[in-house]
């Protein structure tokens, strides 16, 4: 306040908001003990574990997908076809695979 009584416009903000989130509870079993392993305030915890999830969901985001480049390698040697897995073990194995 001002020396008049009024609101000062300088007031100060803060940077923390309160809010009610419901937890399942293997995660807030979790949570918890990870809070009482290192001494820590769950409040902390929570906090610190919200970032590292949203940096390593950030991260995962900008990295290009993984893609497959079929290359043909002409097929099964010998049988012509993956249907016919006793010729396959043939030809892999010899005529005594079984």
């Amino acid at each position: 306040m001002s020396t008049n009584g009024h609101l000062s416009e300088n007031r100060v903000t803060s940077r923390c908001m309160r809010t009610t989130l419901t937890l399942d509870e293997d995660v807030a079993q979790r949570l918890q003990a990870e809070s009482r392993r290192t001494g820590r305030s769950f409040k902390e915890i929570v906090n610190e574990y919200l970032r590292m999830s949203l940096a390593q969901s950030r991260a995962l985001k900008s990295t290009s997908p993984f893609r497959v480049v079929a290359a043909d390698f002409g097929g099964p040697a010998g049988s012509g076809s993956y249907d016919n897995i006793e010729a396959l073990l043939e030809v892999s194995e010899g005529i005594e695979h079984r």
